[in-house]
């Protein structure tokens, strides 16, 4: 049975006129209409106003490459409580999947998150299914809910991003593979959002994400800032760009390979898990490894030079840990499965064939075009990336400009973490070049508790807060998600650790 393709519009005050369904609608304030089957026109006045059976467009006319498809999800899809939505962001060719859920507590009232995996390639159903979203996988036939989801107090998104990513696809070719290419996209889909569903215009908005996502977010929330003058020169609403949040991101590389090194061969770490010789190994190279990307792909960036000073530091501070067996997200533990299926956590697989099932897809509305079996890393992508460079680049500086400008920042690691490290973080943070780097270096790090009990240290000043969660690997939210959840409730509410 074809499905009816229904247009939405939202005129602001840009002075545009469009042709839908080859009738010429005349501009009408800031309201946003919907084009039903039986030619007549009505506002859409909230998410509700979605159907379940096939997805509404929409779009605005400041971004006439973008448009947005958007379907309420089919008996409540994995959290009954609240109301959830999917849909593609769709640019020409790019289609980019994403989730929509409703906060639990006021969904009137409450902030709204961005949430994005990292990898880059990894799918943000991770976040979903096995992290922070509203239900948890119990194995590829259900799934059930999750008490300390991110969506008690918040509005959440989950998006696969870039193109190439989970249910997420291009037409034809034409890869991402730079973060500066991939926040185009993500910025036009927020200014359209937004001003499509005006009820969540002015909330506070926060961007988050981990792993790679501390390549991601700081780039993307930029372009959602530096985009805001023009939205208020067209008499559009800005985004209430309030703050963002890193887990266990990766935002300078160069600190991240002497955390490495400490958390595999110093008391950086709860064990050490590399042997002696090897270790000293690793920290005779580490000086030349330092001085080689700080001149390479820092002080200048030259292309060969830097890529073949990454090299070295793979080969000479990654390598060690590596053959080791054990879980790079988690020095505590040992890595289950094969890295590049599972990364090392079975309930992966259960979140592939789970989201492999053609019901499945069919109450989300993914594009039938696409392959049965669902990946939860893309590979492609994460070689494009590689091709670029892209994880080279110093991402610090856009989270020192943020902070300039007001938005803050909190920047989260589980301290077993191996490959994004808390040590690396830590070091990062103290380096960063910014107004406020004096009274912040000046806080010393304290306890902040959940029920009594440490949860890790953290320091704050300036809009800038630097956490660690005890006993959490890569994915605070999996491994501490009580912890992971205060966490996220005292940053929401302006409250000290």
């Amino acid at each position: 049975m074809s499905i009816s393709k229904v247009k939405l519009f939202l005129w602001g005050l840009l002075g545009f006129a469009a042709v839908v369904a080859s009738s010429q609608i005349p501009l009408n304030g800031a309201n946003a209409f919907t084009q039903y089957d039986d030619g007549l026109f009505a506002p859409l006045e909230d998410l509700s106003r979605l159907s379940d059976l096939h997805f509404t467009t929409f779009g605005h006319p400041a971004f006439p490459g973008h448009s947005i498809r958007m379907k309420r999800s089919e008996s409540a899809f994995c959290d009954k409580t609240v109301k959830s939505y999917t849909g593609y962001i769709d640019k020409y060719n790019h289609h980019i999947f994403f989730y929509f859920f409703e906060s639990r507590n006021d969904p009137d009232k409450d902030d709204v998150i961005f949430w994005t995996n990292g990898g880059p390639g990894g799918s943000s159903s991770l976040g979903l299914f096995m992290e922070l979203g509203p239900c948890r996988i119990v194995d590829e036939k259900q799934t059930k809910y999750h008490p300390e989801s991110w969506n008690s107090n918040a509005n959440i998104f989950f998006v696969d991003q870039p193109v190439g990513v989970g249910y997420s696809y291009a037409d034809y070719g034409d890869p991402v593979g730079t973060t500066e290419e991939a926040a185009k996209d993500i910025a036009a889909f927020v200014a359209i959002f937004f001003q499509n569903f005006s009820k969540f215009q002015g909330r506070p908005f926060h961007m988050a994400g981990e792993s790679y996502g501390g390549r991601y977010i700081p780039l993307f929330a930029s372009a959602v800032y530096d985009q805001n003058p023009r939205l208020i020169e067209a008499g559009l609403a800005p985004i209430n760009l309030t703050s963002i949040m890193i887990g266990n991101g990766l935002t300078n590389i160069l600190q991240m390979f002497d955390g490495r090194y400490k958390m595999a061969c110093t008391v950086g770490a709860s064990t050490q898990v590399v042997d002696i010789q090897t270790c000293v190994g690793m920290k005779q190279a580490l000086s030349r490894c330092e001085r080689w990307l700080q001149a390479s792909c820092y002080d200048t960036f030259d292309d060969v030079a830097c890529q073949a000073a990454f090299s070295f530091c793979s080969s000479a501070i990654d390598g060690p840990y590596e053959i080791t067996g054990k879980n790079p997200y988690d020095v505590t533990k040992d890595c289950i499965g094969e890295l590049e299926d599972t990364i090392c956590y079975p309930i992966v697989s259960d979140i592939v064939r789970y989201l492999s099932r053609k019901d499945v897809r069919d109450q989300l509305g993914v594009d039938s075009s696409l392959p049965s079996n669902f990946s939860a890393i893309g590979w492609d992508v994460n070689r494009a990336f590689t091709l670029h460079h892209d994880e080279l680049r110093p991402s610090y500086l856009y989270v020192a400009q943020l902070l300039e400008r007001g938005v803050k920042a909190l920047i989260y690691v589980g301290a077993n973490d191996w490959i994004c490290n808390w040590i690396g973080n830590e070091a990062w943070t103290l380096d960063l070049e910014w107004s406020q780097q004096e009274e912040f270096n000046g806080q010393v790090l304290r306890d902040w508790k959940v029920d009594g009990k440490v949860a890790g240290q953290t320091r704050s000043a300036g809009g800038l807060t630097f956490a660690t969660v005890l006993g959490a690997g890569h994915m605070v939210p999996y491994d501490k998600p009580k912890e992971a959840l205060e966490l996220l409730t005292r940053w929401l509410s302006k409250t000290e650790l």
